[in-house]
């Protein structure tokens, strides 16, 4: 029952577990347990890069005579107790980031195996302590202590098992099983509902910037931004023809607007799982894609999973066994539009397995050859959870195991495909629009967005929330639905406010993307579902004018997201990001949910309250703030109410950063 030193780690066999910690890159650990012997092959999201990186030149395990052992790696010390329990420290200050804890309810250990494969993992829990990343959540809140996480994808959900800690340290549960995570008073607890192992990573790092650069070291860096992908992205639900879709590219250069990517929504197929433009309503997509060329603008194109009975793919990856079954017996389906349902709307459709290596390879064939060869590399993989009810989601059985065991692989390996793809095409600049991500999924280009929200005040307002939680889980490039998704009436003065405010906001995200299913909208999810005009002209003179002039300021600000991009591709450094994450010493800063940096020079305070014109502003010690908008340069530490007229939102550039001139 003592431990011993094994290949550079340290092992740990009782009749209960075998347990494993070992370094995994510099300053982190990697600590598997297992009820039989621990399985080298398990899925996660430690494959990239592959192998794993070095660890610190001075790491070392050793095993005391009494039984206990230790194992240092840079900044991150393990004390490990006879009795099976782990302490990590800082090992600098000897300070605890972080132990297991046993549950008064038993005697089994922090970690706990159950026959049906079932496991937890107990830690301790810390007053003070606060928590942040974990992918996207709407629960409208930064700080996610006292909250309890499914680790469930879904529609306006990425479950991004990463967690940042104030305390210091950085927690990946590499575990792709179903399961949840409860951030208690008194315990924190990881869950996974099936697989039978526990298996986390753990880092150290004397600033949020280390954590995660540590983060994406293990699990992979996020490729560059392509250039085209920093300007202004003009979406909506949708765009049912080429002439329609021609149409607004057209008009916004004839306005002499920037647009740098028009997208082409669902239905734009015969058959869903046909991934192919319908001819009678794009009878010349080679000509579309080289008229938006020419005009500057990149087309983006909708993908989804499922594929339909008599499309060109199904008896194909039927065949192959390259759909997803069902454990009751058979192919797992969803009734979803079809235009071969006729009255009845919908038919049973299955989905294709992005956990089987095959499967990625059939659909990147279809993508290839379908819509790259027209010049199309931009794909917008929707409903990549996939969207499914959780009492179906949860009969999926994948290639990589039943739902309970892999079912978090699926955005991940998704967005892999098209990735792996591209990059063996020549494009090393990989990125898609996806509506879910997993830990890695940085590493293959993800471009996350929320999903399908609300379109009111207190939608925006938790977005702002919620993209900062994805900047701490390692997902550089995110967005939202400006003016967000479900419905908006462009004649509604009300509505014309939101979309104002949503918009500034959108100008300074990670991308900028209009979208939304407007009013007059069609009454029936159908393949003839279209919604109400969506560009910026639609909002009348007053919102144009100021739409217009935030359209050129974002255009003014592609120079920086370009060093912003050269700054996450090496470190993992998030484009949008808490205002901790660059004044780590400033504990007020840590307080501020509700504005955020981007970058290290231009602060951000979102108007998210109807009617409002001011707001308070908090300005982070150990910096001066220039105010683009009077001329005048502010000290740190102070909070200031600050004029917000509907033409703008409070901004403020580190004094003597060169952003100040592309703001002006």
């Amino acid at each position: 029952m003592t431990y011993s030193v094994r290949s550079g780690g340290l092992e740990r066999h009782t009749t209960e577990e075998v347990l494993r910690i070992e370094p995994w890159g510099p300053h982190a650990v990697r600590v598997r347990s297992s009820a039989g012997a621990v399985d080298p092959a398990a899925p996660g999201a430690l494959e990239n890069p592959s192998p794993s990186p070095s660890p610190s030149p001075d790491a070392e395990p050793s095993v005391r005579d009494d039984g206990s052992a230790h194992l240092v790696n840079g900044r991150l010390v393990v004390e490990a107790s006879a009795d099976g329990r782990l302490r990590f420290c800082h090992a600098a200050s000897g300070r605890e980031l972080l132990a297991d804890k046993i549950p008064y309810s038993h005697h089994a250990g922090p970690r706990v195996h159950t026959a049906g494969g079932r496991t937890e993992q107990h830690f301790e829990a810390y007053d003070g302590e606060r928590l942040h990343g974990l992918g996207q959540h709407l629960h409208g809140r930064l700080d996610q202590k006292g909250c309890v996480i499914d680790l469930v994808q879904g529609n306006t959900v990425a479950a991004i098992p990463f967690l940042h800690s104030s305390r210091g340290y950085g927690l990946l549960w590499n575990n792709p099983a179903t399961g949840r995570v409860e951030l208690g008073a008194d315990t924190t607890r990881w869950t996974a509902d099936g697989g039978g192992r526990v298996d986390y990573w753990i880092t150290a790092g004397d600033t949020p910037a280390q954590i995660l650069d540590a983060y994406t070291l293990v699990t992979g860096r996020p490729p560059l931004l392509p250039e085209w992908a920093s300007g202004f992205w003009q979406s909506k639900l949708r765009y049912r023809t080429q002439d329609e879709l021609l149409a607004v590219a057209r008009q916004y250069k004839e306005r002499g607007l920037p647009l740098s990517v028009i997208v082409c929504d669902f239905f734009h197929w015969p058959k869903m799982g046909d991934w192919r433009f319908e001819h009678s309503e794009w009878p010349d997509p080679a000509a579309m894609v080289k008229e938006l060329t020419d005009l500057g603008v990149k087309l983006a194109v909708s993908v989804w999973p499922t594929v339909e009975p008599d499309s060109d793919t199904y008896d194909e990856l039927r065949t192959s066994g390259h759909l997803v079954g069902d454990a009751d017996g058979g192919l797992l389906t969803f009734a979803w539009p079809s235009r071969e349902a006729g009255e009845a709307l919908t038919l049973p459709m299955a989905y294709y397995d992005a956990t089987h290596p095959g499967a990625r390879t059939a659909l990147w064939q279809r993508l290839n050859d379908n819509y790259r060869s027209l010049g199309v590399s931009c794909f917008w993989l929707d409903a990549c959870e996939p969207d499914l009810p959780r009492e179906t989601a949860d009969r999926a059985v994948y290639a990589a195991g039943p739902a309970a065991e892999a079912a978090n692989l699926y955005p991940l390996l998704h967005t892999r495909a098209v990735a792996d793809g591209l990059r063996a095409a020549g494009e090393d600049r990989p990125l898609s629009l996806v509506r879910s991500a997993w830990a890695g999924s940085q590493h293959h280009g993800a471009l996350l967005w929320s999903g399908d929200i609300p379109t009111t005040f207190d939608s925006l307002a938790r977005q702002i929330r919620a993209g900062l939680n994805v900047a701490m889980s390692g997902i550089p490039w995110w967005n939202t639905d400006i003016g967000g998704f479900h419905g908006g009436d462009p004649d509604d003065p009300a509505y014309r406010e939101l979309l104002i405010r949503w918009f500034q906001y959108g100008t300074f995200s990670p991308v900028m993307r209009l979208h939304g299913d407007r009013q007059p909208n069609h009454p029936t999810f159908s393949t003839d579902i279209t919604g109400g005009p969506n560009e910026v002209w639609s909002y009348g003179e007053q919102a144009y004018g100021i739409l217009r002039d935030h359209l050129m300021l974002r255009e003014r600000l592609r120079p920086y997201l370009t060093q912003l991009s050269e700054d996450a591709h090496h470190t993992g450094a998030p484009s949008m990001r808490p205002l901790f994450f660059d004044f780590p010493e400033d504990e007020q800063a840590w307080d501020v949910d509700d504005q955020f940096l981007l970058g290290p020079d231009v602060l951000v305070a979102p108007v998210y309250e109807a009617g409002a014109r001011t707001r308070h502003v908090y300005l982070p010690v150990g910096a001066q703030w220039f105010d683009p908008a009077t001329g005048h340069v502010l000290e740190g530490g102070t909070t200031r109410e600050v004029d917000a007229p509907l033409e703008r939102v409070p901004v403020f550039v580190r004094q003597g950063a060169y952003v100040a001139a592309l703001l002006g």
